[in-house]
């Protein structure tokens, strides 16, 4: 079957077939994204974007990004904070006056 009956066949035009992306190739730039993604975990794609171009590297912000999340790569969340464990000893009454003080120091 000929082109021209295959893209009349399916309703598309032959132009948009032979289309070929004059886009250059990104692979040493996502791969350096990757390598400082996985060196700078908690920065996103702006700080990566100006580490980038502190490289050398002549990328726009907006490819940045999409780079950043055609890679799959995100910031990593910090760690939650460990709760205490355990129980507070109790306040011991006090009896009677002045038996038990507190200092509490403000240095200005």
């Amino acid at each position: 079957m000929s082109e021209r009956r295959a893209c009349a066949v399916i309703g598309a035009d032959r132009t948009s077939i032979r289309y070929r992306s004059r886009r250059p190739d990104d692979a040493d730039l996502r791969e350096r994204l990757r390598a400082l993604a996985s060196e700078r975990r908690r920065f996103g794609y702006r700080r990566l974007h100006v580490l980038l171009r502190r490289e050398g590297h002549v990328v726009n912000r907006k490819k940045t990004q999409r780079l950043y999340r055609e890679e799959g790569l995100s910031v990593r969340k910090r760690r939650g904070r460990k709760k205490a464990t355990g129980t507070r000893a109790p306040l011991l009454t006090v009896a009677a006056p002045n038996a038990r003080w507190s200092v509490d120091f403000v240095h200005d």
